[in-house]
């Protein structure tokens, strides 16, 4: 996945927010693990899931202006539950990793189903 960061994505000027760059590793990093559910179970579409926990490690400063890519791999996979390595480049530099656990909600919860 690739993103622009904007002018008000600043932490201060000329670098990403961290906060910012937390929620793009957790987005990427729950769509990586719903996915991997989706194929391991055979489905027709990936389950409703949500970030049980998750952890950012900034590396670097993360430049305003480039254009910023974002890799994830599921290293963990259960039944209802995968773990996530993400980490966000910018200009081809490591600024950030993480490490996530998602689970498939049921229904009930108040994201089951808030894809469709």
């Amino acid at each position: 996945m690739t993103y622009t960061p904007e002018p008000h994505h600043q932490a201060f000027p000329g670098m990403v927010n961290g906060g910012i760059i937390g929620t793009l590793l957790d987005c990427h990093g729950n769509w990586t693990a719903a996915i991997a559910l989706m194929d391991a179970a055979g489905l027709d579409q990936p389950p409703c899931t949500v970030t049980a926990s998750y952890s950012v490690q900034l590396r670097r400063p993360t430049p305003l202006g480039a254009t910023l890519t974002v890799n994830a791999e599921t290293v963990d996979l259960g039944e209802d539950r995968a773990t996530v390595k993400m980490e966000l480049l910018a200009e081809g530099k490591v600024c950030a990793r993480g490490e996530g656990l998602f689970v498939a909600v049921k229904e009930g919860h108040p994201a089951y189903h808030r894809w469709s």
